[in-house]
């Protein structure tokens, strides 16, 4: 158990930070589940407009520090690439 002060309040911050933090990844993936989803039934439409309110979450999780930049470029850019690989 932390005996300073600053140590004490470095655990708080730490703990608030992490449910923080759990709660984007979390709201995150289900943004990503529901561009999922719209893939599976084989909807385009559907899953261009997922992927449409679900990229700003993604990339908002990277600049947040959450999940490192170019991992989630690369996990908007194969979800686009597999919309735009379906059938009109």
């Amino acid at each position: 158990m932390a005996h300073h002060k600053s140590a004490q309040k470095r655990i708080r911050q730490t703990a608030r930070r992490t449910k923080v933090n759990v709660a984007r990844v979390g709201r995150m993936r289900t943004f990503v589940k529901k561009v999922e989803l719209a893939i599976e039934s084989g909807d385009r439409a559907k899953a261009q407009d997922a992927l449409r309110q679900a990229e700003p979450e993604m990339m908002r999780a990277a600049n947040k520090g959450i999940v490192k930049k170019n991992t989630m470029s690369r996990r908007v850019s194969r979800l686009s690439k597999r919309i735009k690989g379906m059938p009109a």
